[in-house]
This record gives C-alpha cells, sequence and structure tokens, in this order.
C-alpha cells in the first residue's frame, strides 16, 4: 500500500515552520527533505525519521521499525504530527546531524 497525497501534504505542512520542506516520490512512496536534505521517508502512510543521535535526545523512547523490506530502522514519527512543536525540533536535530549532500555533478551534453 503506498502513502496518499493527503498524508504527504499534511506532514508537510505540519513541518514547514522548520525550513524549506520538500517531498519527493520515490518507488511510489516518498522521501522528505529539509533544507535539501532527506530526514525522513513516508511509507504506506506512516512517517519514518532518519535515527540520529540528536533525535533521540528529543524522543521519549522512540519506536522503531523498518519503512520497507530490508531497510535499517527508522524512528516512527507519527507521534509527532499531533506535536508540531516537537516534529520541528526533532526535524531540525536530524538536519544537524546530517552532513551536507555531496554536489550532483552535471551531465555531459549529448553529442
Amino acid at each position: 500500500m503506498s502513502s496518499t497525497r493527503e498524508t504527504v501534504e499534511f506532514i508537510r505542512e505540519q513541518m514547514d515552520p522548520a525550513g524549506v520542506v520538500s517531498t519527493r516520490a520515490m518507488f511510489g512512496e516518498y522521501a522528505l527533505y529539509l533544507d535539501g536534505k532527506a530526514i525522513a521517508l513516508i511509507c504506506d502512510d506512516t512517517l519514518y525519521l532518519k535515527d540520529t543521535p540528536g533525535a533521540r535526545a528529543l524522543m521519549d523512547t522512540p519506536e522503531t521499525a523498518p519503512p520497507y523490506p530490508g531497510a535499517k530502522p527508522y524512528l516512527i514519527g507519527d507521534g509527532l504530527l499531533d506535536e508540531p512543536e516537537a516534529l520541528i525540533a526533532v526535524a531540525l536535530a536530524i538536519w544537524a546531524d546530517l552532513p551536507v549532500p555531496k554536489p550532483k555533478k552535471p551531465r555531459k551534453p549529448k553529442a
């Protein structure tokens, strides 16, 4: 089962005050970006946050699960959707823990 567009938009709107929030459809599910860094996945209408030390420090006994078969465990963030301030704090902590994405190489022009 894939995530609904309504769920993705609701999560994105909850995180809007954190910075530039965007989503990208990937394999029928979605990746959630904050200021250019992928901080979460939305799979089966569930918010999966990257498991970082900063996020764990802000969450009381976080539940973890893989967002899809074969994936490493992520923090389940559905409980934070009712507390936008807490969600934003966790999102900013994840963002701070992640490295800056490597710049993409320019494509070579076709001959």
